[in-house]
């Protein structure tokens, strides 16, 4: 677990990918901390060394079989009840896998927001209703379902949504799918998106 304390009246949890606190989610973290939040990433897989990519096959199975959505949700849903009421506010931002949980945690009206990151899986929580303003990126096009649809049905629910040029992954530096600009100009809007609500 990640724990960056500012003493600041905000706080933002991570969620972080099947791969675990890789170094693409201790630099989001050291990124959050030095804008003068206070940051917790719990480690959902319980592994001293994260999956590296090469291994997504293995890390994916790992997270399905062994955490699930389910048991992942309680974990952060824990966490939450943790920290409420010890900060004015409370923001999630969750990458793919963590993405859905954060979605799955939208739904809580203390929660100041919730930023998704390429979070495929949201496609099976669409009876999710927001309490808390969510913003969501995506990348042009994903092979197991259709972006444009997923968009649509989100932005019907006033849901915040970006297509990002790249393909899953395209935030992250240290992926094959990495597209700066596209990484540069999520992570400026997430930001004004954290600073105004």
């Amino acid at each position: 677990m990640i724990y960056n304390f500012n003493n600041s009246d905000t706080i933002i949890i991570v969620i972080h990918e099947i791969y675990g606190i890789n170094q693409h989610m201790k630099d989001v973290c050291d990124s959050f901390n030095k804008q003068g939040f206070d940051v917790i990433c719990p480690n959902l897989l319980n592994e001293e060394i994260a999956f590296e990519y090469s291994q997504e096959d293995i890390a994916y199975r790992n997270f399905i079989n062994n955490i699930g959505f389910t048991n992942a949700l309680e974990i952060i849903n824990e966490l939450l009840l943790k920290v409420k009421g010890k900060y004015n506010k409370i923001f999630i931002v969750g990458y793919s896998v963590g993405a859905t949980i954060a979605w799955l945690c939208s739904n809580k009206d203390f929660i100041n927001g919730v930023v998704g990151y390429y979070g495929s899986r949201i496609r099976d929580y669409l009876d999710v209703v927001p309490l808390c303003p969510t913003m969501l990126f995506f990348p042009q096009e994903e092979q197991a379902f259709n972006v444009s649809e997923l968009i649509t049905s989100l932005e019907a629910k006033n849901i915040m949504t970006c297509k990002c040029n790249g393909l899953h992954g395209f935030s992250d530096p240290y992926s094959i799918n990495y597209n700066e600009k596209s990484a540069q100009n999520a992570y400026s809007a997430m930001m004004d998106f954290l600073m105004n609500h």
